[in-house]
């Protein structure tokens, strides 16, 4: 059985990330640190990827102002605590071959120190010593801890209200070690 291992570069791995309120979307991207994949008999078999979370930027909100504070308080305890959970992770723990070369990846998630586990399906292409892959991930926010504006913890929100779920659009680019 031939086992590959290949390491994430960051500089061409990102996540888009969208959220949704009443009245609208958010969207921005944060990093990926660092992580890998690993291939037995050109099949992937695990993978972990760590998330700067103080990384996170907003990308539809031009007013500099504005940016900054919007950025500063999903970097607060409100959202991502930042400061004291500078990182993120995903850790694979069961990866199903689809058709071609999809796989429903599920894992767990940790955010703010918070474990839950998240499945996702992603398309993952490998081309001798390089891997891309992308997926959409689906993550309910309340589950760790972030509860602002919630309609599940507050009530009379009106237009203020903040849908729990947000999107991460997964993108990684990895080389073979």
């Amino acid at each position: 059985m031939e086992t590959q291992k290949f390491e994430i570069i960051s500089a061409k791995s990102n996540i888009d990330w969208i959220g949704r309120k009443v009245t609208g979307a958010h969207n921005g991207t944060i990093a990926i640190k660092e992580g890998s994949l690993t291939f037995a008999d050109g099949q992937l078999t695990s993978g972990k990827f760590d998330i700067d979370t103080t990384s996170i930027k907003i990308l539809d909100i031009t007013d500099p102002a504005t940016n900054a504070q919007f950025a500063g308080h999903l970097a607060s305890d409100d959202f991502f605590n930042s400061e004291n959970y500078p990182e993120a992770q995903f850790v694979f723990t069961a990866i199903d071959k689809g058709s071609n070369d999809t796989y429903r990846i599920t894992g767990d998630l940790t955010i703010k120190g918070i474990t839950r586990a998240v499945g996702f399906d992603a398309q993952v292409n490998r081309a001798a010593d390089t891997v891309s892959a992308t997926g959409k991930v689906v993550v309910d926010r309340t589950k760790y801890g972030m509860r602002f504006r919630s309609g599940n913890f507050f009530k009379d929100l009106g237009d203020t209200l903040i849908y729990n779920d947000f999107d991460l659009n997964v993108n990684i680019t990895a080389k073979a070690v």
